[in-house]
C-alpha cells in the first residue's frame, strides 16, 4: 500500500495483542493469589474476572461502530490509554471491587486493540486475509506462553509478589505505544472499497436484533441477579425469541443470507470453550500433579505455532473443514482432560485440546471477512465482542461448577460446546458450498 508502512504496522499490531493475551496469562496465576491470599471464593474471583470478557465486548462493539468515523489511530490511542489506566488499576487490587474496577479497563482496552488491529489487519493485507489473521492472532496464545512462563519464572521460582509480574506489561505497552504513534494508519477496507455503512449493517444479518441480544447477555454477566439458570425454562424462550427475530429481521426486513448471524452463534460457543477452559486452567488441573502453568504454556505454545502455520492447512481444507476439524478435536481434548490424573497424560490431553481450539477465534474472523465482506470493521467487532461476553457468562458457571461438582465435571460439562459445534459446522459448511460453488481457496 502506497504510503503505508505494513511491517510496522503489522508488528504494533501484534504487539498490542501480547498485551493482551498476557493479562490473560496473569490472571489465570493471580486467580490462586486472590483465593487464598484475598479469600475470594471462585464464583467471586470469575466474576471479578468477567470485565475482562464483557468490557473487550463492549470496545470491540463500540469501536466497530464508530471506526470508520473517528479512524482507526483514535481506537489505538485509546487502548493503550485504557491498558495503561487498567495495569496501575490491577498493581492496586486487594478486593472483589478493585480487581472488578480494574478488569473493566484491561477489557476495555483489550477490546480496542482487536476492534482496531482486526480491520487493520485485513486492510493492510487484502489478498491474504485469514493467513495474515492467523498469524496477528498468534500473539494471543504467544502472550499467554510468555506470562506463563513469567509468571513461574517470577512468583514460583523467584518468589516475588504478583505486583512484580504486573508490572511486566508495561513493556510491550509502551513499545506498541511508540509504533504507532506517528505512523500513517489507512482507512478500513469497507471505506476503502466504497461501500456504505448501510451496506455494512445489512450484512450483519440482523444488527439489531443481534446487538439487543449481546447487550443483554452483558447484563447477564455483570448483575449476578440477572444471571440465567438454565434449570428454567426461561432461558430457552428468551433464546427461542432471538432465533425468530433474528429470521423475522433478516430474512423479512432486510432479505438478506443468515449467514453472519449463524458464524456468530457458533463464535459464542468456540470462544467459550477455548477461553473459559484456559481461564480456570489453574483451578481446573491443580491436583493433575504438574504445574498448571506449565500446562498452559505448552497449549498455547501449540496454539501460537499452530496458527503461524495456519495458511497451508486453510488452502487445502478451507476454513469451514478447518472448523469443523477443530471442534471434533476439541471434543476429544476435554474429554481426555476430564479423565486424566498424571502429568503425562494431562500433557498429551492438553495438547489435543490445543490443537482443537487452536484455529477457532482468527478462522472465524477470516471467515466473516472472506464470505461476508461488506459486514466491514461491525462484523469482526461484533463476532470478538460476542465471544469474549459469552466467555464472561460461562466464567463464573464454571467456578461454581468446579467447587460444587470438582474439574472433571466440569471438563465434561464443557465438551457439549464443541459437541454442538460440530453439528453447527457441519451445516455451516453445506451452505457455504451452496452459497459459494467455488469457495475463496480453492
Amino acid at each position: 500500500m502506497e504510503n503505508v508502512n505494513q511491517k510496522r504496522l503489522f508488528i504494533a499490531s501484534c504487539l498490542a495483542l501480547l498485551v493482551t493475551g498476557l493479562t490473560f496469562a496473569i490472571r489465570a496465576k493471580i486467580e490462586g493469589v486472590f483465593s487464598t491470599d484475598y479469600l475470594l471464593s471462585k464464583e467471586e474471583i470469575g466474576r471479578a474476572f468477567a470485565p475482562a470478557f464483557f468490557g473487550f465486548a463492549i470496545a470491540m462493539f463500540a469501536g466497530g461502530f464508530i471506526i470508520d468515523i473517528v479512524k482507526t489511530k483514535t481506537i489505538v490511542r485509546l487502548a493503550f490509554g485504557l491498558h495503561v489506566v487498567g495495569i496501575i488499576l490491577l498493581l492496586l487490587a486487594k478486593d472483589f471491587t478493585s480487581l472488578f474496577i480494574a478488569n473493566v479497563f484491561i477489557g476495555l482496552a483489550n477490546g480496542s486493540v482487536e476492534a482496531a488491529c482486526n480491520p487493520l489487519v485485513a486492510t493492510i493485507f487484502p489478498t491474504e486475509k485469514t493467513k495474515m489473521l492467523n498469524r496477528f492472532h498468534v500473539w494471543f496464545p504467544g502472550g499467554i506462553v510468555i506470562g506463563g512462563i513469567l509468571a513461574w519464572l517470577i512468583v514460583d521460582s523467584f518468589h516475588l509478589p504478583w505486583q512484580a509480574l504486573v508490572g511486566i506489561l508495561f513493556i510491550p505497552l509502551a513499545t506498541y505505544g511508540y509504533l504507532f504513534f506517528n505512523e500513517r494508519i489507512p482507512e478500513t477496507e469497507r471505506v476503502a472499497s466504497g461501500a456504505t455503512y448501510k451496506d455494512m449493517m445489512r450484512n450483519v444479518g440482523a444488527p439489531y436484533t443481534i446487538i439487543v441480544a449481546v447487550l443483554l447477555m452483558i447484563l447477564s454477566a455483570f448483575i449476578p441477579s440477572l444471571s440465567l439458570n438454565f434449570n428454567s425454562s426461561v432461558p430457552y424462550l428468551i433464546i427461542s425469541a432471538i432465533v425468530v427475530l433474528v429470521i423475522i429481521e433478516g430474512r423479512l426486513f432486510n432479505k438478506i443470507s443468515l449467514l453472519f448471524p449463524l458464524v456468530l452463534f457458533c463464535m459464542l460457543l468456540t470462544a467459550s470453550t477455548e477461553l473459559g477452559t484456559a481461564q480456570w486452567i489453574n483451578a481446573l488441573l491443580s491436583t493433575n500433579g504438574i504445574n498448571p502453568m506449565i500446562i498452559l504454556v505448552v497449549m498455547t505454545g501449540i496454539m501460537a505455532v499452530g496458527r503461524f502455520f495456519a495458511g497451508g492447512l486453510i488452502h487445502r481444507l478451507n476454513p469451514t473443514g478447518v472448523l469443523l476439524g477443530s471442534a471434533i478435536t476439541s471434543t476429544v481434548g476435554l474429554w481426555l482432560l476430564s479423565i486424566s490424573s498424571g502429568p503425562i497424560m494431562t500433557v498429551f490431553s492438553a495438547a489435543v485440546f490445543a490443537v482443537g481450539v487452536c484455529y477457532f477465534w482468527p478462522t472465524m474472523i477470516g471467515f466473516a471477512s472472506e464470505y461476508v465482506p461488506k459486514s466491514g470493521a461491525l462484523g469482526m467487532s461484533i463476532l470478538g465482542g460476542a465471544g469474549f461476553v459469552a466467555t464472561s457468562m460461562v466464567l463464573p458457571i464454571m467456578g461454581k461448577s468446579i467447587e460444587t461438582s470438582g474439574p472433571q465435571i466440569t471438563l465434561r460439562n464443557m465438551s457439549v460446546l464443541p459437541i454442538i459445534l460440530i453439528i453447527a459446522f457441519i451445516g455451516l459448511s453445506i451452505l457455504v458450498k451452496k452459497k459459494f460453488p467455488k469457495t475463496k481457496n480453492e
